[in-house]
Formats: C-alpha cells, structure tokens, sequence
C-alpha cells in the first residue's frame, strides 16, 4: 500500500490570524486536519494539541503494541477503529485539561477530522463540522456527517429549503474536543479502491465551495497539490470568510 499526499493551508481573506491545523504522518498513513476554535489566539493551540496528541498516540502505539491505553477499549468497534477514537479522545482530553489548568485558554476547542490508512480498509475519525471526502470515479462523496446546530435541524426536517439559506446558526456546532472531559467520536470505515482520492477540509472549504466546484476541480486535475491550491484559491475568491485548510490523499493498494 502507498499512500500519495498533498496538503495547504491558508488564513482566508477575512482572519487575522490562523486557527487550522494539519498533519500528513507519512509512516502511519495518518492524515488530520483540525480547525481550532477560541479566544486570544487559543484556537490555534487547540488544533496544535489535536493533531499532535493524536500523532503522538499513532507512533507510540506502533512502536508498542503492548502499550496501555488511556481509555478502555470499545468491544463494537474493532483494533483500527478504537486506535483512531482513542487517538481523538485522548487529543480531547489534553485540551481540556489545558483549558481548565489555564484560564486564558478556558472555552477554546477544535474540530478533527482523520483518515487513517490500514492494511484492507480506510478508518475515518471526527468530531465536529471538518469534513471528509472520498472521490471515486469521477464522484465526491462525503463521508462524514457534520456535528452542527444546522444539520441537527436538517435531520429533523425543521427547515425549507428557503430557511436553510437564511439560517442564522450555520457555524454553531455541537460538539468538538475540549468542550467536555468526555466527547463522543464517531469512525466510519470505507473499502478503498485504486486511485480514491480523501479529501479532508475544514469549513472554511466546504462552507465557501460546494460539493459540484470541488469534484470539477478533483476531475480535471489529477495532480494533488495543484488540485488542493486549487480548491483553496477558490474558497478565497468566492470571499475567505475563514481559514481554510484541504489535504488530499490519494490510495495506491501497490
């Protein structure tokens, strides 16, 4: 298996200053993306100790198998599935534990977004509004379901189309890491075909570009890195309201 990556960040048209984080942790076949929320520049610091904690915990239990986890294993999920949750749990656990040692740093969070590579299957870890894409065959799937105010009313069918347009909460969501001492994180497995393409993003892509411009610009250029300056730019153009962060990987089963 060999994984082919790409990935950029930048602070949008709109911020002062940049709250996303990323991390491409080639020896695991771990891809993140973390987009921090917070005062005082504490969001960055947020998405700092996601992606850390969560690399940290992959390369500690690669070299240590036997190594004794921080929290006890889900007996429904299997061996990759509890690593990357217990991965994400243990990242929400270090945040919080700064927020409440530190004053300053009291309310600040982050989302996550992950996308671990294993041996026959590809494990997707989240928490919060990031998203994760596969694009296959000239499609754009999302594999994650964004943990928001917005989509809580969706799934309830509590909104027309007309007042999902106009709704005032879009960025509220309803869970992230460091809120709680405790967060719920979700995994999704997907079977990996030659050439899929992961794309993983925080809001500032997905809420400035829809699906249809992102899956014009994975099919017409298959060079990852142009594809993710691509996609970029064109959440910039279309106004930066945000950071915006987009890692792309593509999967070689050879």
């Amino acid at each position: 298996m060999r994984i082919e990556v790409a990935g950029s960040t930048h602070v949008g048209m709109k911020r002062n200053h940049n709250e996303d984080n990323y991390l491409v942790l080639t020896e695991e076949n771990l891809v993140v993306v973390a987009d921090g929320m917070g005062g005082h520049s504490s969001g960055e610091i947020a998405s700092r100790i996601a992606v850390d904690e969560l690399g940290e915990f992959f390369r500690m239990t690669s070299k240590d198998q036997d190594a004794t986890w921080p929290f006890k294993m889900d007996k429904q999920r299997n061996y990759d599935e509890n690593r990357l949750s217990t991965g994400i749990k243990l990242a929400n656990a270090r945040i919080f534990e700064r927020a409440t040692v530190d004053t300053k740093y009291k309310g600040m969070g982050t989302t996550i977004v992950s996308v671990h590579f294993a041996d026959s299957a590809v494990y997707v870890g989240h928490v919060g509004d990031s998203r994760v894409y596969f694009f296959r065959g000239g499609i754009l799937q999302q594999v994650t379901e964004d943990h928001s105010l917005l989509n809580d009313y969706l799934k309830a069918k509590k909104l027309s189309p007309e007042e999902i347009e106009n709704f005032p909460h879009k960025n509220v969501i309803v869970r992230a890491l460091g809120m709680k001492e405790q967060v719920q994180v979700d995994v999704t497995r997907v079977d990996p075909l030659e050439n899929d393409v992961f794309l993983l993003c925080s809001d500032g892509l997905s809420g400035m570009v829809t699906d249809a411009q992102m899956q014009d610009i994975l099919s017409r250029t298959p060079e990852l890195e142009k594809a993710c300056g691509q996609l970029i730019d064109l959440a910039n153009a279309a106004g930066g309201n945000d950071n915006v962060t987009c890692v792309l990987a593509r999967y070689h089963a050879a």
